[in-house]
Parts: C-alpha cells; structure tokens; sequence
C-alpha cells in the first residue's frame, strides 16, 4: 500500500469513527500527522502538571483507546492513566516526542491533496467549495496548529496527547513499570533473541525513567569457564552465577553493586564500578530470566522477534562472516535455551517485534 493509499484509508476511517467532525478537525489530524506535538514545550515537567490538572477534569469511566494517525505518531488518550500509566511517565514520552523532527510542511501538504479527493469524491461530509476555502484560509495562516472544533469537543470530549509510535508498543510495559515504582524499587528484565530490540529499549529505559542498565553481555563465560560440559548446557554460555552473586542479590537487598564487566576483546574481567540502585533497575539480554535468576525480579518482559526482522537486523548490523555466527551458533543456542526453559510464558508481557 503507498502512502496516499493509506492517508485515505485512515481518513476514511477517522471520518466513520467522528461523523460530526468539522473541517478543522480533518485540519488537526493532517497536522498531527506531519508535525506530531504541535504545542512548544519548555520542560518535561509543565507538561506534567498540565496533563495532571486535565486528567482531574476526565470521567474516570472513560475507557478510550490509542488512535494511530498517518504517520510517526499517535494520540495517547489520557484516560490511559486510570490503568495505572503516570503521569509523570506520560509526560516525558510527550516532551520526548516534541523533541523529535518531525516530517514537516511537504508531509502535510501531500495529505491535504489527498483529502481534497476525498472531498471531491463525495466520500466526506463536506462540500468541496468549503473545503477549498477553509484549506486557502488555513495556507493563508502558515498552517499553522489549529484546535478542535467546538462541535467536536462537545459530542466527542477529546482528551490526548500525541506521542512517537517507537513508544506505543511499549505502553503496557510502563504501565506495569510505573505500577511497581509506585509501590518501591523495581527490578526489570529484558528476554529476548538476538536483535529484538532489547539494547534499544532499555536505552529508551534509560531516557524516561533515569534507570541504572546491566547487561547480560558484560557476562560471558571466562575462558577457563568454557569448558565443553558448561557450553552444551541450556543457557550455559553466560556467567549467570557470577550475575546472580554480583548484581541480583545486592539489588534485591537495596545495596550497591560491584559491577565487574568481563572484556571481549582482551578476554579479562576488568575493575569493579560502584553503582548504587535506583528507583528502576534494568537487566537486558538473553539469559536474564534464566530459572536461576528469575525470582529476583520485580517484573520481566519478552520481546518476541520475527524471524524475517531478527535476519533483517542481523544482515544491517554484521559482516556476512559474523552475521554467519549469529545464525548458525548463537540463535540457536537462544532458541534451545528458550523452548527448555519456556522462557516467553513465564515473562510477565510479551512483546511482538515485527
């Protein structure tokens, strides 16, 4: 499907679900599409308390769901935050998003070509002679951000903030993360095969939430350790007893951790680095939720690769010669590891990576 094929479908769509909408309301779900927040934003924490004093505003018996818009973007409907999702949270995903370029003037002024047709075509509530002149005034003005209609906010009460779509796969696990940081620390896992994200979320972790970040990779077996008996094992290839001994139970019992990175490259464990636990600590990698590991974490998600992507990533990210590696030796360790240990239906949320 090309991209005005799209922009149509979801135009359509977008009129059925809002058949009282108004031209400016089309207006404002081009621009959104183009330019995703269109409000400045000076801080993180002004849009807390605004979406705060709004969300006090809401019937808590609204049960609204995330609308996709065409694009890089989505409105997040503020009743998300009677699931347990903060505010807090809510906003730095916002203020995060506003700071992303956005497609821009050219993006927005395609889609209003294509709603023209729409109009044209009788597939709309309006005339095209209204349209015409709302669209020329709307130019006139610079395209600027426009507000929903009053008739639109009277028969639909939007309430929503618009957001990056890298976030919104994501929205149940902060859900669930927030629900536990709100009762104390919150010790996270990330399970996951090789390129399903799992680096990449928790660096986004580490954007919204200040977390501290372990990785399993930092805990290779020692050469001494890889022994023939200790490699055929299910999940033997990692140092899940140093992990445990070193990470998991001084974080469990609030302490600092002497965090000893093993050295790929010069095949050494280097110095130790004292890290005090924050208020959400994240392992990521393969192995994390080894049986032996398991019972130590506050919550645990599974982010669960296509093979068609897995392979995509792999082949972008490698020389053919280690890409090689990957496929032959080290996925398929992973995937025996998870079959024996069924490690997808013990983690809490899984996650579809396409």
């Amino acid at each position: 499907m090309d991209k005005n094929e799209k922009t149509r479908e979801l135009m359509l769509g977008h009129i059925r679900k809002y058949p009282k909408l108004k031209i400016r309301d089309i207006f404002k779900f081009i621009y959104h599409s183009a330019f995703g927040c269109e409000h400045l934003v000076a801080s993180a924490e002004g849009v807390e308390d605004y979406i705060l004093r709004e969300y006090r505003e809401l019937s808590h018996t609204r049960t609204d769901t995330v609308e996709a818009l065409d694009g890089e973007y989505s409105r997040i409907p503020l009743s998300s935050l009677s699931n347990g999702l903060s505010p807090k949270t809510l906003s730095v995903l916002f203020y995060n998003s506003a700071m992303e370029k956005a497609e821009g003037i050219d993006g927005l002024l395609r889609r209003l070509d294509v709603v023209k047709e729409l109009v044209r075509d009788g597939l709309t509530p309006f005339s095209i002679d209204e349209f015409e002149k709302e669209a020329f005034e709307w130019g006139e003005s610079g395209y600027c951000a426009v507000h929903h209609s009053e008739k639109f906010r009277e028969e639909y009460n939007p309430s929503y903030r618009v957001i990056s779509n890298k976030y919104v796969v994501f929205l149940p696990l902060f859900t669930e993360l927030d629900k536990r940081i709100s009762q104390g620390r919150a010790i996270l896992a990330i399970e996951g095969g090789s390129a399903s994200g799992k680096t990449t979320l928790s660096k986004m972790l580490e954007e919204i939430y200040g977390c501290t970040v372990f990785h399993m990779d930092d805990f290779f077996l020692q050469p001494h350790q890889r022994t023939p008996e200790r490699l055929n094992e299910v999940g033997g290839n990692v140092d899940r007893e140093r992990f445990l001994l070193e990470v998991l139970k001084p974080l469990k019992s609030g302490e600092a951790v002497l965090y000893r990175k093993f050295n790929c490259s010069t095949m050494q464990i280097e110095a130790p680095q004292r890290i005090l636990p924050t208020g959400l600590t994240v392992i990521e990698g393969a192995y994390s939720t080894h049986p032996l590991l398991y019972g130590y974490y506050s919550l645990s998600v599974f982010l669960d690769v296509s093979e068609k992507t897995q392979r995509e990533r792999i082949l972008v990210r490698n020389t053919p010669r280690l890409a090689e590696r990957f496929f032959n030796e080290w996925i398929p360790m992973e995937r025996a590891y998870f079959e024996e240990t069924g490690v997808k239906k013990r983690c809490d949320i899984v996650i579809e990576i396409e």
